[in-house]
């Protein structure tokens, strides 16, 4: 894993919004955050060791047992996005990842997606632990981001608060 990988937080490349995005609102609708965040997420992925070539050899891959996305901010068309990654936990077989979007030029936060990965076997489509190399690599980009702090928005649960 490289240095620049180890680095807090895991920088993304930047996305460019496109027009076939843009919903009824005149901003970036909903499903398109998520598609963002996953694919930025692939990145992440591929320096672990466990994106699309890892996936298709038939062994392994990495499922996603749940996400939660908070919409802070509108993004509209041709708004251009960096998206970083933070690792908040992980064990052998599941790594638990947080997501900030951010707009490059005016530089607020436009979204967060907190997801829980689950390592699957491919043959048995079951969870199990992650191959030993991608293990030390999740380890050392979770030691690498332990001292960050844990976003706002970490662990939020839905609801309709009651007085």
């Amino acid at each position: 894993m490289t240095d620049t990988a180890l680095a807090a937080p895991f920088e993304c490349p930047r996305r460019k919004m496109e027009h076939e995005w843009v919903d009824y609102n005149g901003h970036l609708n909903m499903a398109y955050y998520h598609l963002l965040f996953d694919q930025s997420l692939d990145k992440l992925f591929d320096e672990f060791g466990i994106g699309w070539s890892y996936t298709k050899q038939g062994e392994g891959s990495c499922f996603t047992a749940e996400v939660h996305v908070c919409y802070l901010d509108e993004l509209l068309e041709d708004d251009e996005v960096r998206i970083t990654y933070q690792i908040l936990d992980a064990d052998p077989k599941r790594v638990h990842v947080f997501g900030h979007m951010y707009h490059v030029e005016r530089g607020y936060l436009a979204a967060t997606s907190e997801q829980m990965c689950i390592h699957v076997d491919m043959k048995t489509r079951r969870a199990s632990p992650f191959p030993a190399e991608i293990q030390r690599k999740v380890d050392a980009m979770m030691k690498a981001h332990e001292g960050m702090p844990r976003p706002a928005q970490a662990g939020r649960v839905i609801g309709i608060k009651r007085k």
